[in-house]
């Protein structure tokens, strides 16, 4: 049974939402944050507080979180964010070229998080949950949405696009060409949703594991009614579009070409191919100024292994890690992480310019997610990439509101 239940939010006034929605804080640099800042209104402010602070402070100290605080009360006191009177369910629809995707804006159970109900597939780094439940706890509202995806429910499905074919309260295009949209479900769909929601078995963190694991800290500090819930936007798997996270070593771990080709060849089959793999478990390789077709040697995967069998997996297993030494993706320098929105180019570009490898790979599937989270296990780090991303400000909800 999925939890989920209507709140009030504090929202941008309809005129300025395009000034206030906000890419991800954490898909920003500083400069370009800084350069979405030159609008007073833009909901960066909150997220990358430190572009209003002197060059070179420290993005995660006292003083960034408590400009936070004083930004987000700077836009409710001059309007530019209203809060709602009653709770209510919310859509945020985006459309990007042909793909369409509508989900419900909802508050989901801490509690169902905690006992595994809302199921998680990566490990989260210390340092970034202490830093969003400081956030959290400064500004005392959640800011940013947690991504999380559920199986296709029919009675989610009618009740979405019965709400979403009527006219948004405002409707977007942002900078990267991207629709966003926003509708409130009328009060008489509420008790309908909220039960179509308690037949799903799972929910499933997509993004924004940090955000989910810092509101189950600071619930279980407050212990009050407001912190036993946090902010997501709930998505069905078939509306999802999910791409290739794709990886750069900057070196050859001392090989030269052709005993970098020998060492790789002993697990894979390597031929002359595209710069875009075609099915699941085979990989594209720019190496040398030509791509490369890998495809694992019988074997070598262990296709009983939800997580072993997975293509990130694959990579760092057989060849990251015996071939290029990269023992720990998440701490070598030596290796750079390229989202498949960027497309091949971007990984010719990394490579001619400074040499190495880079490795195309084939998208990780909503059902593998699905199935490794099931079985309680966690995916290799920088396994999906979501695209469109969920902005920021679109919707805040308050901890202290009554």
């Amino acid at each position: 049974m999925a939890d989920v239940r209507p709140f009030r939010a504090l929202r941008p006034l309809p005129e300025l939402a395009s000034r206030v929605i906000a890419p991800p804080y954490d898909v920003l640099t500083v400069d370009e944050a800084r350069a979405l800042g030159a609008d007073p209104d833009c909901f960066v402010h909150v997220t990358r507080s430190e572009i209003d602070l002197p060059d070179g402070a420290d993005a995660h100290g006292d003083a960034a979180y408590a400009k936070a605080r004083e930004n987000l009360d700077g836009l409710r006191a001059r309007g530019v964010l209203v809060e709602d009177d009653a709770p209510a369910f919310y859509l945020y629809g985006q459309v990007m070229g042909a793909h369409r995707q509508v989900g419900v804006l909802a508050a989901c159970a801490v509690a169902e998080y905690d006992d595994g109900r809302i199921r998680k597939h990566e490990h989260t780094r210390p340092d970034k949950e202490d830093d969003r439940t400081h956030h959290m706890e400064v500004l005392d509202a959640q800011v940013g949405l947690v991504f999380l995806a559920h199986r296709a429910h029919a009675g989610v499905a009618a009740i979405t696009a019965e709400v979403s074919a009527g006219e948004p309260v405002w409707r977007v295009r942002t900078e990267d060409d991207v629709e966003h949209a926003f509708w409130i479900v009328p009060d008489d769909r509420t008790a309908a949703l909220a039960a179509a929601f308690a037949e799903l078995d799972a929910l499933y963190v997509a993004d924004g594991h940090h955000r989910s694991a810092a509101a189950s800290r600071v619930h279980a500090r407050r212990g009050d009614g407001s912190s036993a819930w946090f902010l997501a936007g709930l998505y069905p798997d078939d509306a999802l579009q999910v791409l290739a996270y794709n990886r750069v070593v900057h070196d050859l771990a001392g090989h030269d070409v052709p005993g970098f080709l020998a060492a790789v060849s002993e697990r894979f089959e390597v031929t002359l191919g595209g710069p875009v793999p075609e099915r699941r478990g085979t990989f594209s390789m720019y190496l040398d100024g030509s791509w490369r077709h890998l495809v694992p040697r019988p074997g070598v995967v262990d296709g009983d292994d939800p997580v072993a069998r997975l293509d990130a997996s694959v990579l760092q297993d057989h060849l990251l890690a015996p071939v290029l030494d990269i023992q720990d993706p998440r701490r070598s320098e030596r290796i750079s992480f390229v989202g498949g929105i960027r497309g091949h180019r971007a990984l010719e570009r990394a490579v001619d310019a400074a040499g190495g490898v880079a490795f195309h790979l084939f998208p990780t599937g909503l059902d593998q997610l699905f199935s490794v989270a099931d079985a309680g296990e966690v995916m290799p780090p920088k396994s999906t990439w979501f695209e469109p991303k969920l902005r920021e400000g679109v919707v805040v909800r308050r901890l202290d509101a009554p």
